[in-house]
C-alpha cells in the first residue's frame, strides 16, 4: 500500500488572508471566547482554500481537536461559491446549521445566506396529518397526545421540521402518519403543494450560497432523483462531506437496490383503502388484493429463522423461496392491471399505480445478469441476497465496488470536492479509502491532533485474556474492567462490538454493582434515545454507558464525565455479511489479499472511531482498554495499535489503576 500526499509547499492565493483570521491577533481569536490558534488548523484551512481556488479535490484527515469545522468553513463561506456541505448525521447538521455557521457568519461577517436541507420524512406533510386527523384511526392514548401537539405546532412552525417539535420522540409511530414519502407524495396534484414544507426547503436550498445536507440525503438523491439535490448539484462550486469516512458505507446503501415485504403489504393495504373509497364499484379489491399479501407473507415464511442473512448462492436450489418469488411477481401483475384499469378515478390510486410498477421492477431486476451479456455491460458488479427480520423479508441488490459509480456522478462541471474527517487513512496511508471512492491521485493530507495523547492518556491491554471467539469472553470483559471501572469512579463508556454483548454487560454490571454497593448509574443502549442517554450520562458525572455501533463515532463527552472506554473486541465485520464475503472474493480473484487490503483497515477506522471517544479536549485524560487479546498475540495486531494515537501503553491492571490515583490526586487535570 502505498502513503498518498500531496505537495504541502504549494502556495495559495488566500494564504494571508487565511493566516490573519486564524493567527494570534486574528478574527476568531478576538471574537470568539477561549479560541486559541493551531498550526494545523491554519494549514488545513489554506488546502481547503486552495482546493477551492483549484476547483480540485482534497481528502484532508485532521486529527480530533484540529478545530476542522472551522477549517473547511471559512474558506468555504468566503471563496467557495454555491458550497453544499454534508455530514455525517441529522444531528451534527442541526449543529453545523444553529450553531457553528451562524457563529463564523457573524465573525467574518459574510453577507451568505444559508439554508438547511433534510430528507422528505423529516417535514410535516398537510395532506397527511389532515387525512390522519380524520380517520381517527390512532389507538393509543399517547399517539393521540402526541398528534394534538404536532396539528398545534404546524399552525406555528415555519420551516415543518419535525426536529423543533422536541415534545414528540423522533421514534414515535405517529410521525410516519403525518410526513409523506416518494411514494405517497401527490407533488403538484397535491392541495397544499403551496405550502408544502418539502417544497419550500428545496426552493430555499435553491437560492442559498450554502446548503447543510447529510450523506444519506446526499446519496439517496444521486440514486432515486428524489431530494432536491439533483437540482443543487449543478450550480454548486464546491461540496464539502464532513465525517467523509462514512461515504462508503452509505453510498453503498444507496447505488444499490432493496425491496421489502413491508413495502408490498403497504401497498396492498393503500391499494384496498383507496379502491374502496374512489373506485368501489370498479373490481372486487378485497380478491385482488389477497392473493398479493399471502405471496409476499409466503415469501417471508421461506426462512424459518426469525433473522437471517443470506446470498443468493446460500439459497438452496430446493427452498420454496424461488417458487414464492415468482407467485408475488405474478400476482403483483394481476394487481397493476386492475389499478391501471382504476387510475383515472383518483390520483391516489394512480400512486399506487407506480409505486405496484416500481416493486415489480425491483422483483424482476433481483437477479443474477450473465457478465458477458448486453444487458450486464456498463452495470456495476453486484451481490444479491436476502435479510430476513421478524415480520419481514428484505431483497438487496448491493453494487461490488461504488468507485466507478461514485465518479460518474463527480463527472462534468468542473467543481471543488473536500472529504474531510478524524479517521480516513490507516497509519497516514488512504489506499484503502481511495479505492473505496476511487479516488485515484487525488491529494491527500493528514494533520496531527494537538493533544499530547503521550501525557494524556494510555492504552491498557489486559492480560491472561481468553479467545474473543469463547462462550466466556464477555464475561472475562466485564471482569477485566471492573476494577477501572471502580478506580475511574465510574465515568466509563463500554463499547462493543454486538448488541447480545451489549444485554449481556448491562446484566453483568447491574449484578456486579449491586454486590459490590457501587452507586454507578448505568445506561444502557435501547433504554432511551442516543441523544437522551448521553445528556443522563453526561449529568450523572459518575455514569457507566454501555452501547454498540452507534456510540462509537459522532459522541462527545469532554471532561470529568468521561475517564475510561472500554472496548470488548476489534471491530472486525461478520465474517458471514452476504457483500463482505462478495467483495474478498472479487479482490482474491484480481490476486489481493481480502484480509489486508479489506477487513483489517476497516477493523482500524472504526476502532479510531471508537478510541477517538476518550481524550475530546487538551484538559481530558484517561484510560483506553481494549481487551482483545488479537492486538498483542497477532502479526497484524502492531499495524493496528500504531494506528491508534500515541498514548503510553501497559498492560498492567496496577498501572492502569494508578493512572486514575492521579487524576483523583489533581482533579483539574482532567
Amino acid at each position: 500500500m502505498t502513503e498518498i500526499q500531496s505537495n504541502s509547499n504549494a502556495q495559495g492565493i488566500h494564504d494571508q488572508e487565511v493566516e490573519q483570521i486564524f493567527g494570534e491577533t486574528g478574527l476568531l481569536s478576538s471574537s470568539i471566547p477561549g479560541y486559541r490558534p493551531r498550526a494545523a488548523q491554519i494549514e488545513m484551512a489554506k488546502s481547503i482554500a486552495l482546493a477551492i481556488e483549484g476547483q480540485s479535490t482534497l481528502l484532508a484527515e485532521a486529527g480530533t481537536g484540529t478545530g476542522k469545522t472551522y477549517a473547511y468553513l471559512i474558506p468555504a463561506l468566503l471563496w467557495g461559491g454555491k458550497t453544499i456541505v454534508s455530514t455525517g448525521t441529522k444531528n451534527l447538521q442541526d449543529q453545523l446549521y444553529l450553531r457553528d455557521i451562524p457563529t463564523i457568519k457573524k465573525v467574518l461577517k459574510a453577507p451568505v445566506s444559508v439554508a438547511l436541507l433534510k430528507g422528505r420524512g423529516n417535514y410535516l406533510c398537510h395532506f397527511h396529518l389532515e387525512r390522519t386527523l380524520q380517520n381517527g384511526r390512532l389507538t393509543s392514548r399517547e399517539d393521540v397526545g402526541y398528534l394534538r401537539d404536532i396539528s398545534r405546532f404546524i399552525k406555528t412552525t415555519m420551516s415543518g421540521d419535525k426536529a423543533e417539535l422536541a415534545r414528540v420522540p423522533e421514534t414515535a409511530p405517529v410521525w410516519s402518519l403525518v410526513t409523506s414519502t416518494k411514494d405517497t407524495c401527490m407533488g403538484s396534484e397535491c392541495q397544499y403543494y403551496q405550502d408544502c414544507f418539502v417544497m419550500k426547503a428545496r426552493k430555499e436550498a435553491q437560492q442559498a450560497d450554502v446548503v447543510v445536507v447529510n450523506h444519506h440525503l446526499f446519496f439517496a438523491d444521486l440514486a432515486l432523483k428524489d431530494t432536491g439535490i439533483a437540482e443543487l448539484l449543478p450550480s454548486a462550486n464546491t461540496v464539502i462531506f464532513d465525517e467523509a469516512h462514512q461515504l462508503p458505507e452509505t453510498a453503498t446503501l444507496f447505488f444499490g437496490d432493496a425491496v421489502s415485504t413491508s413495502q408490498i403489504l403497504e401497498l396492498c393495504r393503500d391499494s384496498l383503502a383507496e379502491g374502496l373509497s374512489h373506485a368501489r364499484d370498479g373490481a372486487e379489491w378485497a380478491k385482488i388484493v389477497a392473493p398479493v399479501e399471502r405471496a409476499a407473507r409466503d415469501l417471508r415464511l421461506a426462512f424459518p429463522q426469525d433473522s437471517i442473512r443470506l446470498s443468493l448462492a446460500q439459497i438452496a436450489p430446493s427452498s420454496p423461496f424461488f417458487e414464492h418469488l415468482e407467485t408475488l411477481k405474478d400476482s403483483l401483475e394481476d394487481l397493476i392491471a386492475v389499478l391501471e384499469k382504476q387510475a383515472e378515478r383518483a390520483e391516489t390510486i394512480e400512486q399506487c399505480r407506480v409505486r405496484a410498477i416500481d416493486l415489480h421492477s425491483s422483483l424482476e431486476d433481483w437477479r443474477e445478469l450473465d457478465p458477458n451479456s448486453k444487458e450486464a455491460k456498463g452495470k456495476p458488479e453486484c451481490v444479491l441476497w436476502v435479510e430476513a427480520y421478524s415480520s419481514s423479508l428484505q431483497l438487496h441488490k448491493t453494487p461490488l465496488s461504488i468507485a466507478p459509480i461514485f465518479n460518474k456522478q463527480r463527472e462534468g462541471v468542473p467543481r471543488a470536492w473536500i472529504f474531510a474527517s478524524a479517521t480516513m487513512a490507516v497509519k497516514n496511508d488512504f489506499s484503502h479509502y481511495v479505492s473505496q471512492m476511487g479516488l485515484w491521485d487525488e491529494p491527500a493530507k493528514t494533520w496531527p491532533s494537538p493533544f499530547n495523547y503521550q501525557e494524556q492518556g494510555m492504552l491498557y491491554v489486559p492480560e491472561n485474556m481468553p479467545q474473543p471467539n469463547s462462550w466466556e469472553y464477555t464475561d472475562a470483559v466485564v471482569d477485566a474492567a471492573l476494577p477501572l471501572i471502580e478506580a475511574a469512579g465510574g465515568r466509563t463508556f463500554m463499547l462493543c462490538t454486538t448488541n447480545k454483548a451489549v444485554k449481556h454487560c448491562a446484566e453483568r454490571l447491574r449484578e456486579e454493582f449491586e454486590k459490590r454497593g457501587l452507586s454507578f448509574p448505568l445506561f444502557v443502549q435501547g433504554d432511551a434515545g442516543r441523544t437522551e442517554l448521553l445528556d443522563r450520562f453526561r449529568a450523572a458525572g459518575n455514569g457507566v454507558l454501555i452501547g454498540s455501533q452507534s456510540f462509537w463515532e459522532g459522541v462527545d463527552v469532554r471532561g470529568d464525565a468521561l475517564s475510561l472506554v472500554v472496548i470488548d473486541k476489534l471491530p472486525f465485520a461478520p465474517p458471514d455479511d452476504p457483500v463482505l464475503a462478495a467483495r474478498i472474493e472479487a479482490m482474491e480473484k484480481k490476486g489481493l489479499n481480502g484480509f489486508v487490503h479489506h477487513q483489517l483497515p476497516e477493523a482500524i477506522i472504526n476502532l479510531k472511531q471508537g478510541a477517538g471517544r476518550l481524550i475530546r479536549d487538551e484538559t481530558d485524560r484517561g484510560v483506553l482498554m481494549i481487551c482483545d487479546p488479537r492486538l498483542i498475540s497477532k502479526p497484524y495486531g502492531k499495524r493496528i495499535w500504531q494506528s491508534l494515537p500515541p498514548f503510553s501503553r501497559t498492560r498492567e491492571q496496577a498501572v492502569a489503576i494508578q493512572f486514575f490515583s492521579h487524576l483523583a490526586a489533581h482533579p483539574a487535570a482532567k
